[in-house]
């Protein structure tokens, strides 16, 4: 019975440190870094939604986003590209809760369900974020000259990840005569690769993460702001000051399609722009002025 229990223990520890070893560490500096202590974004915690009944609800539209990274507007959410002691990326946060912390959820199938049903384990995790280059080849050190085929091994990291997708609701609540919207997914996009390695133009989505669950996390993770390091936001401030750009892809509809499905080229933005205007125009003819 000892012995049992002994070799459950040492089963333990050795899964925990092959976990912890598999994900990257950042180590505390040795001295302060700073002339303070920083307190504030360490313990926040993420702003109660206000109280919404059905009955207020006057009028509502779900809108489908996106979020391309490489725009100037959106660089906080991108950088830093590796991991540093007081920042990290948007998906270096995800990712690390949803891997080490196991704070957030990740849910599958992102292309063909949006609706947060089939949770993924982190073993679905790690080899989703991981690719292969199936036509790398390397020397036959038995044979010179023969060349043998080598899968190499390609992590999905912070900096191949491009674009988000965003899944809000737009509503109207009567009870306090606004316009108010609230975030209800995350989908983070790789760019799509062929077997060698190549770009094809097209987008990966990799899971989708249930932002209500996700806000405590965003809530303490600093994002850098020009001009004042001792002023920084949080992810959280970011999403609640709709602080970033982005453009429509798809909005509630009888045939359930995005705009992609109907129109092309610059038709394809006019019509977001229509999406954007609408909502505004929603609720400007509410008021008397």
């Amino acid at each position: 019975m000892k012995k049992l229990k002994i070799l459950f223990l040492v089963l333990i520890v050795t899964i925990v440190t092959v976990n912890i070893s598999a994900q990257e560490v950042i180590e505390p500096p040795k001295y302060p870094d700073g002339v303070y202590t920083k307190e504030n974004s360490r313990t926040r915690r993420a702003i109660p939604y206000p109280t919404l009944r059905e009955a207020d609800v006057m009028w509502s539209k779900r809108v489908w986003r996106v979020i391309d990274l490489r725009e100037k507007m959106n660089h906080p959410l991108y950088y830093p590209d590796e991991k540093i002691f007081d920042r990290k990326s948007l998906f270096d946060v995800i990712k690390d809760a949803a891997m080490i912390d196991g704070t957030i959820t990740c849910f599958d199938n992102p292309l063909t369900d949006d609706e947060f049903r089939f949770d993924m384990t982190k073993t679905e995790i790690e080899n989703l974020l991981v690719s292969w280059d199936s036509t790398n080849t390397v020397e036959d050190v038995n044979n010179p000259g023969v060349q043998l085929v080598a899968p190499l091994k390609k992590d999905i990291t912070t900096e191949k990840v491009w674009k988000y997708w965003v899944k809000e609701d737009w509503f109207f609540d009567k009870q306090r005569s606004v316009l108010d919207v609230r975030i209800i997914g995350l989908c983070p996009l790789v760019e799509k690769l062929t077997e060698g390695g190549e770009a094809t133009g097209g987008d990966k989505a990799l899971f989708w993460v249930y932002f209500p669950e996700a806000r405590p996390v965003f809530a303490n993770q600093e994002v850098y702001m020009r001009h004042n390091d001792a002023e920084r936001r949080t992810f959280e401030d970011i999403f609640w000051k709709r602080m970033f750009s982005s453009y429509v892809r798809k909005e509630s509809n009888v045939y359930n399609r995005g705009i992609l499905d109907y129109k092309t080229g610059l038709d394809v933005l006019l019509e977001s722009e229509r999406v954007k205007h609408d909502i505004f125009i929603c609720e400007h003819d509410l008021f008397h002025f």
